[in-house]
Formats: structure tokens, C-alpha cells, sequence
């Protein structure tokens, strides 16, 4: 993902298993919790089933909703986790709703894509993506964007190439 000379996805297999729950819930039975769900938001672009606008403004609204819900400012971002599939559609899709959203501070803050290292296990992902997520905060660790050696000229942020 986001490397000049990439040509599209790996596919990859896998699973991962969330537990959710009230934390209260969690905290009462003395489950260890790794981490709380601040906020979140869904959206639909209704543009193309699988095209994208170069603009990311349809992912800057999901972004935007999803910083509104946990009450939280562009700035407070420390990690993205990108869906970066490796297509160059994706790719600058995303790069532009990151920047859309996180104003400046997208080039401080960076953004990574663990399917450069697991490939795309397609309806797996989102929750390996989740449990990589936590990982990451638990251990304080940002993973690399394995592969990536050439910068794009329009994907022009942080996507930590090769080393966490």
C-alpha cells in the first residue's frame, strides 16, 4: 500500500474474535480490558460499488462523524490504521480523507496498513484490523507498512515503511 510501484491487493486468510461488552460489566467480573470504544461512525458513499472519489470526501465524513461521536479533535490522533488495500484508488482516497480530516496534523500523525504484512482476508479484516488496533496501543508500538520503498507523489503522508 501507498508505494508508487504497487499493482493492487494480496489476498490473505485469517480471523479474530472481539470481546465487547459494558465496562462496567467487564470491571465488575474482573475481566482484564484492553481497551474502550469511544466512538464510531458508518457511511455509505453511494457513488460506485467499488469506486471511489479522488477527493476522500465521503471517508473524511465518516471520519469527521466518528471524532464528533467520541468527542474528540482531529488533533488528538496519534495512529491512523488505513484500509490501504494497495490500489491506487484506495490509496489516494484514503490519503485525501486523512488529510481532509486531520487537517495539518495528518503529517504528524502516522498511518499504517497491516494488510501490506497479512494481505486482505476480505470480511476477516475489519476485526483483525481492530485486534491489531488494540495490540498496538497496549504495547505502544505503530506497525511498519511492510513493502513500501517508493513514495507516491499523491499519498505524501507518515505510512511508516517497513519498520514499526
Amino acid at each position: 500500500p501507498f508505494d508508487k510501484d504497487r499493482n493492487g491487493f494480496v489476498m490473505g486468510e485469517g480471523g479474530a474474535v472481539l470481546v465487547l461488552e459494558e465496562l462496567e460489566h467487564a470491571r465488575a467480573r474482573g475481566a482484564h480490558v484492553y481497551c474502550e470504544i469511544g466512538g464510531y461512525a458508518t457511511f455509505g458513499n453511494a457513488y460506485h460499488m467499488t469506486g471511489l472519489t479522488r477527493e476522500g470526501l465521503e471517508m473524511a465524513r465518516a471520519i469527521d462523524d466518528a471524532l464528533a461521536h467520541a468527542r474528540l479533535d482531529g488533533s488528538d490522533i496519534d495512529y491512523v490504521n488505513a484500509h490501504g488495500s494497495g490500489t491506487q484508488q484506495n490509496d489516494r482516497h484514503e490519503t485525501a480523507a486523512v488529510k481532509r480530516s486531520l487537517g495539518d496534523h495528518a503529517y504528524r500523525t502516522p498511518m499504517s496498513s497491516i494488510k501490506s504484512m497479512v494481505g486482505h482476508s476480505l470480511g476477516a479484516i475489519g476485526a483483525i484490523e481492530v485486534l491489531a488496533c488494540v495490540l498496538a496501543l497496549v504495547h505502544q508500538v505503530v506497525p511498519p507498512t511492510a513493502n513500501y520503498t517508493t513514495p507516491d507523489p499523491e499519498c505524501d503522508l507518515d505510512y511508516v515503511p517497513r519498520t514499526a
